[in-house]
């Protein structure tokens, strides 16, 4: 009989308030956005609350998909101009846009094999442009919500990009080192501007004037004047731009140069660092240069006047020099040369219109990235702008720069609902409504279910918690060697047992009496502790003047260091697992020897006895976990268990069900009746140090390394196990066989014109485009049959009628079509597919379905409606893909005659629609 399991799904995380990509502000300045691995985090800037959670896994969770892969994590962030959406790049290579107001995901773009390192909206908000760690640029249509086209030119990672206001430009920079202007309309690199030593890492346009900054490797900021070629009154409106150009490398007379340098600045106290992002504020009087470091260098932007002024003072100094000089007799054709050349350069330099001001820095912990408040954003008189930091130390600090003064203060910090390092231990209370995590230097009291942070609690560093009965009190280990004893209600520290162990505490184990806890430690110890309570002098402790104390009974010593204790639950048996990979049972009431366990190659790190206190299950650094009987020490089973070492495991109650957790980022389920592996939980994005699983096993919480926990709940679907291993191999062969047509897809355009920053397409294809692909194949072959059946039963009726012969009976309602008509059911399977994943569906249709699809058309086009928008569309892609052969093609001439005279009046008929709609709306 096959047995069937209750399957766990991921349900939340918390614990993380800033991950590794940038924040940013919505327009108005009152929505705060910061990254939590694969969420994105709404918080209210001024009260410093968390609003929303925008979660894809909780968006597209749904049969259990949840839990069969892991989500990536977000990368980079950029909000809208207008309206409420952001936009996150990921670490796969795909592009959400979130809707924060409602919460939901409206478009998901796939197009980048790779990371996306940089994202950056067009000024109207209707174009999207990303790049990636793949090399490649991809401009997104926003609102037709699909790919436009894909930019090749860079030789390596695409680290910043930008429109350029009022021309239809894109710059980009990437790590090999080049400055790349890329022209939309014709869909290549127009300029290429080199000269870095290194990587260019970050580049920001100015919003109203037309200067254009780069930050690279050395200790420079490089200033560019953006010029517009097609403007025919250039050197007109732009005199100083037009005397910096200089002599143009246009050809024919005419010059097509983008960028023109102005100089460089050297950057100050963090100049050892490389630039990590740069950025102009709103209004563009503020520009911030951040280091790979601690240091946040601010720049105050002068205006043209002031820059001109500035400049002006800068000649007369260099020319009142040289006519020194000249007195002095020294240099004179030098001097004279250089005061020609100081008549002659007229345009303000990089040092002109950048004056540096300060240095900002935190205390609490490295600048990971920073946003610049909007301008609509409220502030405080006397404050220049406003930078929410995002630190490497999971908090975003945000800071006011005055405006009278080289200062700055911090105004707001949101630190409270998370660690500021990775999480090492855990504990849950025995009634599952507290959560006890540790870390380096705090202990945090939460609410495991709504993931609200109850306290926060300075520690030592942590590596063992303990709830004391009553779930009043906890007791927590640390690294130094000490007990630490907590009054959970005040959220205060009431008592350290100083050198209670000469090394780290590792483990700590309740005794099921409940008359006190075991701990192990690295000085080769195990010790007995009793509870005991005393009356303090201060007022405020619990009961008045009584506070927990630790009482030590009993120190037994081993032959090596201890990493983790366990009593048995009916108390009769203690394990302690040794640094020599041994395993060492004994009596717990006489610590009379029992067993040793051998078997494991490397140190036991973790193990757990099972309710009934028959069964060991130990986990090791060689990767494996083991199944021991103790009533004669006999391993049960040894299973290959992750990828790297296991950090901690855990019986289900009343149950041979378990969970262990390892170095590999993954939480396994497994039947240790069966010895099967019954679940893959994948999620975090960094090892797993600790995990614990509720009384009732109805839900499992852990703890990692990159700052979040995670809990994972007991559904009621059922699933088999065969069903879950053949659904792993599919998704393993699935991702092979996606690779696979990536890799084939790049070949293919690679190599040709990457030199000259060559166009392709925008897409990627994926197994959702395969499938697409294979839904409108499967809908033309099913209309195509249902015509050839209406046009039998046609004839069949003329014969009849022609005979004198009562006509035949009416055909049945095909139910595959739903009784629609062939022409509307492939327009309803054609309208079901994903904007973004209509171009990669299409070139994947052979010729013959693809004319099939070319002769509908004309059909859809009479019909007008909404489905004209989407036959202009196909009609485009068809042709584009299949020019050579529909030219050949004498099948396709009718088509392509029907589309001729029928295409352009529909797309103008709507063009004409949405002009009305414009125009009346202006007269709103």
């Amino acid at each position: 009989m096959v047995k069937a399991y209750l399957r766990y799904e991921f349900s939340s995380a918390f614990g993380v308030i800033s991950s590794s990509a940038n924040p940013a502000y919505d327009a108005s300045g009152k929505l705060l956005f910061t990254s939590a691995l694969e969420c994105i985090s709404v918080w209210n800037a001024k009260q410093g609350s968390l609003v929303r959670t925008l979660s894809p896994v909780v968006a597209s969770s749904s049969g259990g998909s949840g839990s069969s892969a892991a989500v990536a994590e977000v990368t980079v962030m950029t909000c809208a101009p207008t309206g409420s959406i952001i936009a996150a790049g990921y670490s796969d290579g795909t592009v959400r846009l979130w809707d924060y107001q409602s919460g939901d995901c409206a478009v998901t773009f796939k197009g980048h094999k790779s990371a996306v390192s940089s994202l950056r909206y067009h000024g109207g908000g209707a174009l999207l442009a990303s790049g990636g760690r793949d090399t490649d640029v991809i401009v997104w249509d926003v609102v037709g919500e699909t790919g436009l086209y894909r930019l090749r030119g860079h030789k390596d990672q695409v680290t910043d990009l930008t429109f350029l206001p009022r021309q239809s430009k894109l710059v980009s920079c990437s790590k090999d080192g080049l400055v790349k202007v890329w022209d939309l309309d014709t869909q290549h690199c127009c300029q290429t501007v080199g000269g870095y030593k290194a990587e260019v890492w970050s580049l920001d346009v100015h919003p109203e004037a037309a200067l254009l900054v780069t930050g690279a490797t050395d200790d420079e900021i490089r200033m560019f004047a953006v010029r517009d070629p097609e403007s025919a009154d250039a050197g007109d409106a732009e005199p100083s731009t037009a005397a910096a150009a200089g002599t143009g490398t246009g050809a024919g007379g005419r010059d097509h140069t983008v960028l023109v340098a102005m100089g460089a600045v050297k950057r100050g106290a963090a100049s050892h660092e490389r630039v990590a992002l740069l950025r102009f504020s709103g209004g563009g009087g503020w520009l911030a240069v951040q280091g790979a470091g601690r240091g946040l260098e601010m720049f105050r932007v002068r205006d043209e006047d002031e820059a001109r002024r500035k400049m002006k003072r800068r000649k007369k100094r260099r020319k009142e020099k040289s006519s020194k000089k000249e007195k002095e007799g020294k240099g004179k054709g030098k001097a004279g040369a250089a005061a020609d050349s100081d008549d002659e350069d007229d345009a303000a330099g990089a040092g002109d219109v950048l004056e540096a001001v300060q240095l900002i820095s935190s205390k609490h912990g490295k600048i990971r990235a920073f946003a610049f408040a909007p301008p609509a954003a409220r502030l405080p008189a006397g404050v220049a702008c406003r930078l929410a930091l995002a630190l490497a130390t999971n908090q975003i600090e945000v800071v006011d720069v005055s405006s009278e003064s080289p200062e700055y203060a911090t105004s707001s910090r949101l630190e409270l609902p998370g660690h500021r390092s990775d999480v090492r231990c855990l504990a849950l209370s025995p009634d599952d409504s507290a959560l006890l995590t540790g870390s380096s230097d705090a202990l945090k009291l939460w609410n495991p279910r709504t993931g609200a942070c109850l306290a926060t609690m300075d520690s030592g560093y942590a590596l063992s918690v303990l709830f004391v009965p009553g779930n009043k009190f906890a007791v927590l280990g640390t690294k130094a060697g000490s007990l630490e004893v907590y009054d959970l209600g005040a959220a205060t520290r009431v008592h350290v047992e100083e050198g209670a162990h000469g090394g780290a505490v590792w483990s700590l184990a309740a005794l099921p009496d409940k008359s006190g806890f075991v701990s192990g430690g690295a000085d080769k110890s195990v010790k007995f502790w009793q509870w005991s309570v005393v009356t303090t002098a201060g007022a405020g402790a619990e009961g008045g003047g009584r506070s927990l104390r630790l009482a030590h009974s009993r120190t037994v010593a081993m032959a090596d260091d201890v990493l983790s204790v366990r009593v048995s639950p009916d108390g009769r048996l203690l394990a302690v697992a040794l640094l020599d990979a041994t395993v060492k049972v004994y009596y717990a009431d006489s610590m009379k020897f029992f067993l040793s366990l051998y078997g494991h190659k490397l140190p036991v790190l973790c193990m757990d006895i099972s309710s009934d206190s028959t069964l060991l299950l130990t986990g090791s650094s060689d990767k494996n976990i083991k199944v021991w009987g103790l009533d004669f020490g006999d391993c049960h089973k040894s299973l290959f268990a992750h990828g790297d070492a296991i950090m901690s495991v855990a019986w289900v109650p009343g149950t041979h069900y378990a969970f262990s957790a390892g170095k590999d980022r993954l939480l396994k389920y497994w039947d240790l009746d069966r010895f099967e592996l019954l679940l893959e939980l994948p999620g975090h994005h960094g090892e797993l140090w600790a995990l614990g699983v509720s009384q009732f096993g109805d839900f499992v919480v852990t703890g990692s390394h990159d700052r979040s926990i995670r809990r994972w709940e007991r559904t009621a679907e059922p699933f088999f196990v065969e069903e879950e291993r053949e659904r792993r191999l599919e998704s393993l062969f699935e991702q092979d066989l996606e690779n696979t047509a990536a890799d084939r897809d790049a070949a293919a355009l690679g190599g040709e014109g990457a030199e000259g920053g060559a166009a392709a397409p925008a897409g990627r294809r994926t197994l959702e485009t395969v499938s697409a692909a294979d839904s409108i194949i499967d809908a033309l072959e099913a209309a195509a049959l249902e015509m050839d059946r209406l046009r039998q039963a046609d004839k069949e009726a003329a014969e009849a009628e022609r005979a004198g012969k009562p006509p035949p009976r009416p055909l049945p309602i095909n139910a595959v079509m739903g009784g629609m008509p062939p022409s509307a059911y492939v327009l309803k399977v054609v309208s079901g597919v994903r904007a973004s994943e209509l171009e990669q569906a299409v070139m994947l249709l052979p010729f013959a379905d693809a004319l099939k699809l070319l002769s509908y058309l004309p059909r859809w086009l009479e019909a007008g409606g909404p489905a004209v928008e989407l036959t202009v569309r196909l009609a485009v892609l068809l042709v584009r893909l299949h020019q050579g052969a529909l030219q050949t093609t004498a099948a396709a001439r009718p088509v392509m005659l029907g589309l001729q005279r029928r295409l352009r009046r529909a797309a103008q008929g709507l063009k004409d629609v949405v002009g009305f709609n414009m125009a009346a709306l202006g007269h709103l």
